[in-house]
Parts: structure tokens; C-alpha cells; sequence
């Protein structure tokens, strides 16, 4: 995990997000337990959470998704002084264009892009999710305010409504179960039971 270390270090002062102590620990776990042959990230950013993923599931192979292309290159050098060229397939683009021509199905979706796309990409991730399969979605929450009943005001508004929907999406659809984990900016756990 030394690795790890120094990228939270670039991550710090670069002012790059990474996910946070708590909810790492949660992902780490969730894949350890989950064991996938064939994980996707929404947002791979400097790699940070993709290189703990694959640490996590020793024989997984990731597939991970950026729109920023600094980050892409960072992350990419990344994967390779961590020695996972050969199991990470990164793709630079706008995330919710390309699960639309994504192909197979993934044992673990990482969704940790930008929070008011979650909504728009939600039926390509269940589809893309295998029966079993989990998907665990970061900044759930945003600092408490998607669960308030309070109308967010005007900055924020339309990401919180979206993602209030997203959550909604999600707890309705007869072929997941799901669950809210209250910690920091909140995850969402979601299993998918059923096509």
C-alpha cells in the first residue's frame, strides 16, 4: 500500500479529490468480498481508488473512464509504476457517451464522477451490471443536503435534486437492492438481484 501513500500525498497538494479514509476502507472492502473478475470506474481521476481496487481483488482487471486528460495522463503513469498496465483499460471521454457503447458485463461498477451525471448514467450501469453484481456510488449525500427536506439553495440545486432522484431511481428499481451508508459525504451500495 506504500504506493497509495504517495499518490494521497500528490492528491493533497494538488487538490486533486480522492475518496475519503472511511469510504475507501468500505470499497476495499466490498471488492475484497466481492472478488470481481472485471471491475468499471466512473472517474478514475489520478488513479487513486482504481490502484486500491486492484489491490483489493488481485484477479480483477479494471476498466476505468476520465474526461480530463492531465488527470488520464497522471493516472496512467500511475497504473504503471503500481505494475498494473496489464490490468487497467483506461478510456478518456465524457463517461456518460461512453457507457452507452460499453460491451460485456461487469462484476463491480465504482461510480465517482461528476455527481449530476449520475442520474443520466444510471440505466447503462444496470444494464452493464451482472446479476450479483454490486455497484457502490461516492458523494451520495453532498455534505447532508440530499436527505434533508430542505430545497437546496441555488449553487448547488441542481446537482441535489439529481442526485435525490438518482437515489430514488435506485431504490425503486425492482432489480437491485440497496442500501445509504451515512459516512462522510455518503455511499450508496446497490446489488443487482435480477435483469
Amino acid at each position: 500500500m506504500q504506493g497509495l501513500k504517495k499518490l494521497e500525498e500528490y492528491a493533497l497538494e494538488n487538490h486533486v479529490p480522492i475518496i475519503r479514509p472511511l469510504s475507501r476502507e468500505i470499497l476495499a472492502k466490498e471488492v475484497a468480498a466481492k472478488n470481481p473478475s472485471k471491475i468499471l470506474e466512473i472517474g478514475t481521476a489520478i488513479g487513486f481508488s482504481g490502484c486500491l481496487m486492484l489491490n483489493s481483488a488481485p484477479n480483477s482487471t479494471l476498466t476505468t473512464i476520465e474526461i480530463d486528460e492531465k488527470s488520464f495522463e497522471v493516472a496512467k503513469q500511475n497504473f504503471s509504476e503500481a505494475g498494473f498496465t496489464n490490468r487497467v483499460k483506461q478510456i478518456l471521454g465524457d463517461a456518460s457517451e461512453i457507457v452507452k457503447t460499453l460491451e460485456g458485463k461487469f462484476d463491480f461498477i465504482f461510480l465517482d464522477g461528476p455527481k449530476s451525471q449520475y442520474i443520466k448514467q444510471l440505466p447503462y450501469l444496470v444494464n452493464l451490471l451482472s446479476v450479483g453484481g454490486v455497484l457502490l456510488a461516492d458523494n451520495v449525500l453532498f455534505m447532508g443536503q440530499v436527505l434533508s427536506d430542505i430545497y437546496p439553495k441555488h449553487k448547488h440545486r441542481s446537482m441535489i435534486l439529481k442526485l435525490r432522484q438518482f437515489i430514488r431511481d435506485i431504490q425503486s428499481d425492482k432489480r437491485l437492492t440497496s442500501e445509504i451508508i451515512d459516512i462522510e459525504d455518503g455511499l450508496l451500495l446497490a446489488k443487482k438481484i435480477g435483469e
